[in-house]
């Protein structure tokens, strides 16, 4: 039966809407459009534009009844669906804005440590949350196997999911979790150091470096002056990046969010382009400022770093984080391990301890 031309307008729309290309449908719908020459003034009452608006409008009412019967009878599957559904907005618009950055950085010749603070913070968690996501992915790829993931995902949000996809609350026990586990390693750290101090041969460094450790284990808040007294000794023997022990490495490995269970030499390759992308991150803040940075903002900066955040208001995070941009914002690069150490010092007992001013 020959197609009539509103119907056919109305395929033709469709076509466009959803994309469909196939040879097939394309010959029919030309040579019954091509049949009914009389009838094309007919057609053009029929854009496209009107058709795909209708549809579209149609598909966003269907969508809204389907997730109010969802919230309304599965609450709790409603909430992993939107969840789910903000999640996959919020990363394919970092994509975006990451390209965007890629494309700049091409086009003007600039390097990482170029770019603006917000835009280097954008790179760098982006590439951490592609490179937790590639385990699923690969487990993905067989036939079938996305039913697995799904189990996976649901019982295992904290070690396979990225951060777009848990929700407020996930993520704030998440956080919580992953700062334990840093936490474990404070003391180690301080008490690597207090090993280390023996072999620095100035008794003026010794004794400050001594008298930083045992403040910290006491539980206050060093100066920032405290920290910058012992700037000297990160820099080359005995505690300089390169220069540092194993076990040390791997205390420190965790403070990062990264396995200490590698060989030493790639824990000490890792920990240095880390620390290197860190100070470079500094730099940037500085010269943009802390005060410019949302209250969002200062808490991801502030965890980033080494503090729990999670339960801060903004005026502590800002000024947290003014104290650790004042110890590392005159760092420079053969300087890094002291700023490693840093997220030990100035986050161990803040906002507990005594205040350092």
């Amino acid at each position: 039966m020959a197609l009539s031309c509103p119907s056919l307008c109305s395929q033709l729309s469709l076509i466009r809407l959803y994309g469909l290309r196939t040879n097939r449908i394309t010959n029919v719908l030309y040579s019954s459009y091509v049949s009914c020459p009389s009838r094309l003034p007919l057609c053009r009452h029929y854009s496209s534009s009107k058709v795909g608006r209708g549809v579209a409008t149609k598909l966003q009412k269907a969508n809204t009844k389907y997730e109010g019967f969802l919230k309304r009878r599965f609450p709790r599957f409603f909430q992993l669906y939107h969840t789910f559904v903000q999640g996959f907005k919020l990363l394919f618009k970092d994509a975006n804005e990451v390209k965007k950055i890629k494309v700049k950085m091409g086009s003007q010749g600039l390097q990482f440590q170029d770019l603006p603070y917000r835009d280097m913070e954008k790179l760098r968690q982006f590439r951490r949350d592609f490179m937790k996501a590639i385990p699923l992915l690969l487990i993905s790829l067989p036939p079938f196997a996305n039913y697995l993931v799904f189990v996976l995902m649901y019982f295992f949000p904290r070690q396979l999911l990225i951060r777009h996809f848990w929700t407020p609350r996930q993520q704030a026990e998440f956080q919580g979790l992953y700062h334990a586990l840093r936490v474990q390693h404070h003391q180690p750290v301080l008490k690597g150091l207090e090993n280390k101090s023996r072999q620095v041969k100035d008794s003026q460094l010794q004794s400050c470096l001594k008298g930083l450790c045992a403040k910290v284990q006491s539980g206050q808040n060093p100066q920032v002056s405290d920290i910058l007294a012992v700037r000297g000794l990160f820099s080359g023997r005995p505690l300089g990046i390169r220069w540092m022990g194993v076990n040390q490495m791997r205390h420190i490995s965790p403070l990062l969010f990264l396995t200490p269970r590698l060989p030493g030499f790639l824990i000490g390759w890792r920990l240095n382009n880390h620390a290197l992308e860190l100070l470079q991150l500094d730099r940037a803040l500085s010269r943009l400022g802390a005060h410019q940075l949302s209250d969002d903002e200062l808490r991801e900066a502030c965890y980033v770093r080494g503090l729990n955040s999670t339960h801060l208001g903004a005026k502590e995070c800002h000024e947290w984080l003014t104290q650790w941009l004042q110890v590392t914002s005159s760092l420079k690069d053969s300087e890094v391990s002291l700023l490693l150490h840093n997220m030990v010092f100035l986050s161990a007992n803040y906002p507990k301890g005594p205040s350092p001013h």
